[in-house]
């Protein structure tokens, strides 16, 4: 930067271009633009490099601000709250009655946390914690960013008390870590923050369960808190899966990269892989102690391992003397000519009209009555249903194990007995968290899943699969996640130590994509996230686990 404090730069916001003094922030400039945008500016791409608003400009640039109504931004806004929720809990209580603050997991449109330590959540806690957020939000405090050596780092964090950090940073790579002050309480998180307190004006504080949820807004309505909704059939997978990660002592990142510098790893994936099989063997026995079950639905989002678990329940379900048959709903597609389009055009095979629903109904039924029936097949390729004579009757003791996107929807099977109908409801609901005030998005596990199986069994760019990820994510908003809580069971597709096995396959097609790519940040962001994890060998992986349908080398046609 130059010394001429007189100096300045040209900074261009769309077709505008204004000079500033250099050393102007991004915050000043917001301002002078932030007429020009329905929702609040809080993040910035200079130069194609995604910035905090904290940044001082020092050369002519161009800028492109960020409104918390995009996914990087309402997640600024969203970890800017945690940090406010923290240090009103440490303001209130005391950093003495405090052993462990815990955000756990998201929750209806919130973040499910626990507090450890001589403290009982009331309602009257929670509404004093919320009154000294919203006093925060008042007072605009800023929120300072510094960068301090890894070693420093773990001291600092282990004077704090926070030793999910010193085990995180132990292991890490990089030479720095930025550390975030408010008020003198410092914290480290995963991913970049809103310059002051006073951005962050929407949140409420709901009790439940053990602890409280923390209701934030979404990027779709960025200004207001949707109602709390507890879903909790969900929570009780949380719950379960968070048990068995207790019970492994792995439940952040740094405790898994602990088992894997000590060689212990092979015996957690076994463990790993012995629980998840329990839970498989305990839904088979429901179903086979239901006689009138002639149906079992099986839905989930993309990358929840839904073909390799219908393949596992299926050999459990053979174990108990029944005769599983696997359905694919997507055999019963449209004919890609009829396929409806989705609003730039393109064919829409998310929506149940992509589907002969009536056809479906009818074959189902006629199984269901012991009749013959041809069964059709979907070719992709031609985008047409064949039939190649695969006909199917049911005996006595046989069962229809059904696959797709919309098997929890009644619209989809309207004409069968809902008495003969099992649903199951799978997605992979990690467990893992960075450290205890840095949750891993359940996305962002399933995108990788996505990324390494589609470049294997598709031929498919990392780049590609990344540009598709937020219509596939829409999707999954619209005809999925309505319908989970209909569910008689969940079951939680995730796996304690799969991303430092995903990491070795992810890396290198993250790494194909170019600087110049609209998708090269989400892939950077991608690979830092990788960068927490110390990579295990897909050889310790059972043929069996659903990591496989991902990696390969399974024993399941997938």
């Amino acid at each position: 930067m130059s010394d001429n404090f007189n100096e300045v730069v040209t900074v261009t916001v769309g077709d505008k271009a204004v000079e500033y003094p250099v050393g102007t922030t991004l915050v000043t400039i917001a301002e002078d633009f932030k007429n020009q945008y329905e929702n609040d500016i809080v993040l910035a791409w200079i130069d194609g490099k995604l910035s905090e608003l904290s940044k001082k400009v020092s050369n002519s640039c161009k800028v492109e601000f960020i409104t918390t109504s995009t996914t990087c931004g309402i997640n600024a806004y969203r970890r800017t709250a945690t940090l406010m929720m923290l240090k009103s809990f440490y303001d209130i209580c005391g950093k003495q009655s405090i052993e462990k603050i815990s955000v756990m997991y998201s929750l209806s449109k919130g973040y499910y946390c626990k507090v450890s330590g001589d403290i009982r959540i009331s309602e009257e806690l929670l509404q004093k914690v919320q009154k000294n957020m919203e006093s925060m939000a008042e007072h605009n405090y800023p929120i300072n960013k510094t960068s301090v050596d890894t070693p420093e780092a773990i001291e600092r964090f282990k004077k704090h008390g926070m030793n999910d950090k010193v085990k995180l940073f132990r292991y890490r790579r990089s030479s720095s870590v930025n550390i975030y002050s408010l008020n003198g309480f410092e914290d480290y998180f995963y991913g970049y923050m809103v310059p002051s307190t006073g951005y962050v004006k929407h949140f409420k504080l709901y009790p439940y369960d053990e602890g409280f949820v923390l209701q934030l807004p979404v990027k779709e309505a960025p200004e207001v808190v949707p109602p709390f909704e507890p879903q909790d059939k969900v929570f009780r997978v949380l719950k379960e899966s968070s048990t068995w990660s207790e019970m492994l002592e792995i439940d952040t990142v740094g405790a898994l990269n602990e088992h894997v510098s000590d060689g212990n790893i092979e015996d957690m994936i076994l463990v790993q892989e012995a629980l998840q099989e329990k839970k498989i063997g305990e839904i088979a026995n429901e179903i086979a102690g239901r006689k009138d079950i002639k149906y079992v639905m099986i839905a989930g989002p993309t990358s929840s391992g839904k073909t390799t678990f219908s393949h596992r329940l299926s050999i459990q379900l053979r174990a108990l003397g029944l005769k599983p048959h696997p359905i694919a709903v997507d055999d019963y597609f449209v004919n890609r000519e009829n396929t409806p389009r989705d609003e730039n055009g393109d064919y829409n095979y998310e929506i149940l009209e992509a589907l002969d629903v009536e056809l479906f109904n009818k074959d189902m039924l006629a199984l269901g009555k012991g009749e013959t029936v041809e069964m059709p097949t979907y070719n992709f390729i031609t985008g047409k249903r064949e039939y190649k004579g695969k006909k199917l009757k049911l005996g006595k003791d046989d069962i229809l194990v059904i696959e797709g996107i919309h098997c929890l929807n009644d619209k989809l099977s309207y004409a069968l007995d809902k008495d003969s109908k099992f649903k199951i409801y799978i997605s992979a609901l990690t467990q893992l968290n960075i450290d205890e005030h840095n949750r891993i998005p359940t996305t962002d596990g399933r995108l990788l899943r996505r990324i390494v199986r589609d470049a294997r069994t598709r031929g498919t760019s990392a780049e590609d699969t990344i540009a598709r990820w937020a219509s596939v994510r829409k999707g999954e908003e619209n005809y999925i996640f309505p319908f989970q809580e209909e569910a008689d069971v969940m079951f939680n597709s995730a796996l304690i130590y799969e991303l430092s096995v995903i990491k070795q396959y992810a890396e290198p097609l993250l790494f194909q994509i170019p600087k110049s790519s609209p998708h090269y940040d989400e892939a950077n962001r991608l690979i830092k996230f990788l960068g927490y994890f110390l990579g295990v060998s897909s050889e310790k992986i059972p043929s069996n686990s659903l990591v496989r349908e991902f990696v390969g080398g399974g024993c399941f046609k997938v």
